[in-house]
């Protein structure tokens, strides 16, 4: 239940999936059904066509001499008839002669044919004919659209196979201003930035390097933890250079078949080279830059076979004078020692966690297009986030608007973003997750054991929160902060830490007289941190100066088969934790002994109100003598 803000951080995943065969196999039964649809619609209306009646010559002739017969419509050889009954049929005359010849012919008189209304009309040009010819071209016309269509189809399908050694890559237009991204957008990172101007200045003037007898880097790796911005950066090199920038991930060179790895590094620096001065960007090389050797996948490991094709690509028969690839990887102790040798990723930027004056800076940039209300104090957001990434930041600022807005706001309060902090790094509030009584009580004196020891021990960080309200996977929190920043821990802060870890299970022995699993993860912690005080920080008098690791070797899989240290090591590891977890709990026992009332009016109130914020907290300390940390001058947060 104890949280340490350090502790905390995540990294996300992706994936893909291909529907090629799926988007093939639609578009025939899309073709298939749409053939059918016109093949019907042609056919109800030819049925249409022929459901008028047709009457002989004989038979018309006799009616306009009975005088029933109110029009004739002549269009060519076809006669339209309408009687006076409206009535409506159809009949057909020679095409030598007339009608009135015709009807003559039949017996008709003049009287009769005076009588009826003759209508003639010309059956001539492109309608005409196109008429008479569309029941007889528009089946032939979708017959061959439909072949045509299937073998477009089949062929793109088949060419697919093509394909497949072509780059994946993205291209970014130097002239695109939506997305263009420029070292303004990007707070903090000094020392980074000044590193990458090099490479601007290069890119944007290469004589002068040149003539000099300068050559630029020709590989710039980015590494850092997740959310420091690496691929941020790589982006605002491009801005600022106004070149061609590719980009893609290292998982995008791998298929399922030999050789398109290396094939797509090929086409990629080809295209590159086409558009120098250009920029190549490849995001998690630790993807097919692994260490090779590791004996998987033998002489045709497609991974292996791409990573060689990359190393030739940059420092190989052509040299690339004129492209510059960057790539970015929070992982650079796993890379082959040839991809980051000079002539190849020969300049390693690092990006650090931002300090508190690059937060500040951050936390402006993210709230460019929030409504922030008069009483938001971001300096204060930045010294209560340390360890915050620029990706956590971004996340605080968007979850403190999406809170406002929740709330039917218009503006983003401070509290918002203090609510923010706190749902970043444990999650929401599981207000649903309801405490019995006893469980409350419990809870109350776990995080009072905490909080209490925290502040009376001197290496320990200060506590600004306690609350018992669920959060995440916690049933209660602890919150401390730092007074300043820390970029080393001596051996005294962590002894100190973890007394204040193990003051939660020993406040519930304490005053129950049993343990509960809520300290579960406390101890887990604690145990680490011990074991990794004895075998990596050299912390341990018995072990001394010396890095106890298991499984030294680059592969992986020796962390599993050998150990590189004898049992009788091991067995004085196991001695040297069990000898500082029992000092930590010795050391919580006789905090909490010395200071019971302190403690159990801590818990007291925590059960009353859930929730005690730093002031009210430093109030009750002090009313039982205790002094909460401070420092002794404001500008040493600055």
């Amino acid at each position: 239940m104890d949280f340490n803000l350090l502790n905390q951080k995540k990294a996300p995943n992706k994936g893909k999936k291909g529907k090629g065969g799926s988007k093939f196999s639609g578009s025939i039964a899309g073709a298939i059904l749409i053939f059918m649809l016109i093949t019907a619609l042609y056919l109800v209306v030819s049925d249409n066509t022929k459901n008028v009646p047709e009457t002989p010559l004989s038979d018309l002739a006799k009616s306009v001499s009975a005088g029933e017969v109110k029009k004739i419509l002549v269009e060519g050889e076809k006669l339209t008839i309408t009687y006076k009954n409206d009535e409506i049929k159809k009949s057909k005359k020679e095409v030598e002669s007339s009608l009135s010849q015709t009807l003559f012919n039949y017996g008709v008189g003049p009287e009769a044919l005076a009588g009826t209304e003759i209508e003639v009309k010309n059956e001539s040009g492109f309608g005409y004919w196109l008429v008479n010819a569309l029941p007889f071209l528009l089946p032939i016309a979708f017959i061959i659209f439909f072949f045509w269509y299937l073998s477009r189809q089949v062929k793109g399908a088949g060419m697919q196979a093509f394909t497949f050694g072509q780059s994946k890559a993205r291209i970014t237009d130097p002239n695109d201003k939506n997305n263009k991204v420029t070292f303004k957008d990007v707070a903090g990172c000094k020392e980074a930035k000044e590193e990458l101007k090099e490479i601007v200045d290069f890119l944007r003037s290469p004589k002068k390097f040149l003539d000099i007898g300068a050559r630029i880097p020709k590989g710039v790796i980015l590494t850092g933890a997740p959310g420091t911005g690496k691929t941020l950066l790589a982006r605002a090199v491009a801005g600022e250079a106004s070149v061609p920038f590719f980009h893609l991930s290292g998982s995008e060179f791998v298929e399922m078949f030999v050789g398109v790895g290396a094939s797509r590094v090929r086409d990629l620096f080809k295209l590159a080279k086409r558009a120098a001065p250009s920029i190549i960007f490849v995001d998690e090389i630790d993807a097919i830059g692994r260490t090779r050797g590791g004996g998987f996948g033998g002489g045709n490991d497609e991974r292996e076979q791409t990573l060689n094709q990359i190393l030739v690509e940059m420092d190989g028969f052509e040299p690339n004078e004129k492209v510059i690839v960057m790539a970015a990887t929070n992982r650079p102790d796993v890379l082959d020692p040839a991809l980051i040798r000079p002539g190849r990723f020969d300049r390693k930027v690092i990006l650090d966690m931002p300090d508190r004056a690059d937060r500040e800076e951050i936390l402006k940039i993210h709230a460019v297009k929030k409504p922030l209300a008069e009483d938001v104090n971001l300096k204060l957001i930045a010294e209560r986030t340390p360890g915050f990434s620029g990706a956590d930041l971004y996340s605080l600022m968007n979850e403190g608007a999406i809170l406002a807005a929740r709330e039917n706001r218009k503006q983003v309060f401070q509290f918002d973003l203090i609510r923010a902090i706190e749902k970043v790094m444990l999650g929401p509030e599981r207000k649903s997750h309801l405490l019995s009584k006893k469980e409350k009580e419990i809870t109350a004196y776990h995080e009072a054991g905490h909080a209490l020891i925290a502040s009376v021990l001197p290496n320990a960080d200060p506590v600004h929160k306690v609350s018992i309200i669920a959060r995440g996977s916690a049933g209660g929190y602890t919150l401390k902060l730092p007074l300043e920043e820390k970029h080393l821990q001596s051996k005294k802060e962590f002894i100190d830490d973890i007394a204040v870890s193990l003051g939660g299970y020993v406040a519930e022995k304490m005053i129950f007289g049993d343990v509960t699993t809520g300290p579960s993860s406390d101890l887990q912690g604690a145990t680490n941190l011990a074991r990794a005080m004895v075998t990596r920080f050299g912390m341990s008098d018995v072990i001394g100066p010396v890095a106890v690791t298991e499984g030294g070797g680059r592969n992986r899989w020796a962390e599993v088969l050998e150990k590189e240290y004898s049992e009788t090591v091991s067995t004085k590891i196991d001695s040297e934790v069990s000898k500082i977890i029992d000092k930590g709990i010795k050391t919580a026992e006789k905090i909490l002994s010395e200071n019971k009332k302190a403690f159990i009016a801590l818990a007291n109130k925590l059960i009353e109100v859930e929730t005690l914020e730093q002031e009210e907290y430093e109030q009750i300390i002090i009313a039982h003598g205790i002094t909460p940390k401070k420092l002794d001058k404001e500008e040493k947060i600055a």
